[in-house]
């Protein structure tokens, strides 16, 4: 005769172990400023169900269902599944199956288009980082500036049988990428990011700059693609710190002081690296999911957000 299921509370109750996942999703949901962030959206979340019907999830509910997306790197079925799937991201959705309806991926594909259209993710974004400031974390004294290439897929078995007419190709080293790049300003003393823009992969990171950076920095800091001696020199002139990586003249040598600035730089420069990263590695975007730069460039500001949040946890939860 089959053993008899233990109660979901009870099968809770009697576990000896917390995954990985429990434990990074308590310690999201503890540093997650979720009343501001549900403040922000709020006025412009329905109040009634489509045509009178049945009443919309609660949105703490879908906030909470969109970044398990970014978390986990889930498209909107597989969101779906995954809330069936998963106990630990029920709950953290605050769903008890059985209880409360699951929403499907309509409506979590819904709920995401919403964010898109009223420029939501970024409001994100900004509140997030808004928060980081009212706790300290962020001190504003200097910006590390950088860029990454985030692939695209190449393949034309499609609907519309094309590429993404909005990405392109570029040339890193020896080999060639097609997508996107995803441009930071990152604060140097903890290492989140504070200024985000989206372009195609064609554009030179140089010409993303005074986006990137928030005016009140003491110090910049940046590589070799970024050397500009007008941006040097009007930035120098008040006794600021220019710490773009030195360039050898065309074909010579680097002189030696400047091997040794460079030396420094690059240990400065080495924190750039981590918010990159956090969402390619620990949150799995390592291609864009959507088509269209507007779209994947909403997913950026979520992605740094929520990395933002993951790369400081120890210190909000301290």
């Amino acid at each position: 005769m089959p053993k008899q299921p233990a109660i979901p509370g009870l099968r809770d109750a009697m576990k000896k172990k917390v995954t990985r996942r429990e434990q990074f999703l308590a310690e999201m949901d503890a540093v997650v400023p979720w009343g501001r962030l549900q403040a922000l959206i709020e006025p412009r979340y329905p109040k009634v169900g489509p045509k009178g019907g049945r009443p919309p999830m609660p949105l703490e509910t879908m906030l909470r269902i969109y970044f398990l997306q970014n978390w986990y790197a889930l498209s909107d079925p597989m969101a779906e599944e995954a809330l069936y799937d998963s106990d630990a991201m029920r709950r953290f959705a605050g769903i008890e199956l059985g209880d409360e309806r699951i929403p499907d991926e309509t409506t979590i594909l819904n709920f995401r288009h919403l964010l898109e259209r009223h420029g939501l993710t970024e409001a994100i974004f900004a509140e997030v980082n808004a928060h980081l400031a009212d706790k300290g974390i962020t001190l504003r004294s200097g910006t590390l500036v950088d860029a990454t290439i985030i692939d695209a897929p190449s393949s034309t078995k499609n609907q519309a049988r094309a590429r993404d007419p909005e990405m392109s190709s570029t040339k890193k080293g020896n080999d060639w990428y097609f997508g996107m790049k995803a441009h930071v300003g990152v604060d140097v003393d903890s290492g989140t990011v504070h200024s985000l823009e989206a372009t195609t992969a064609k554009v030179h990171d140089s010409r993303v700059w005074d986006e990137l950076l928030h005016g009140e920095e003491k110090s910049v800091w940046a590589d070799k693609g970024y050397v500009s001696a007008e941006r040097e020199a009007a930035f120098s002139k008040d006794g600021k710190v220019w710490g773009v990586m030195r360039k050898a003249p065309k074909g010579g040598k680097l002189d030696p002081i400047d091997d040794e600035i460079n030396r420094i730089i690059a240990m400065v420069r080495a924190k750039v690296e981590h918010p990159f990263r956090v969402i390619k590695r620990q949150f799995g975007h390592m291609k864009t999911r959507y088509r269209g730069l507007a779209k994947n460039r909403a997913h950026l500001f979520t992605l740094f957000a929520l990395g933002n949040l993951f790369l400081v946890r120890r210190r909000l939860l301290a």
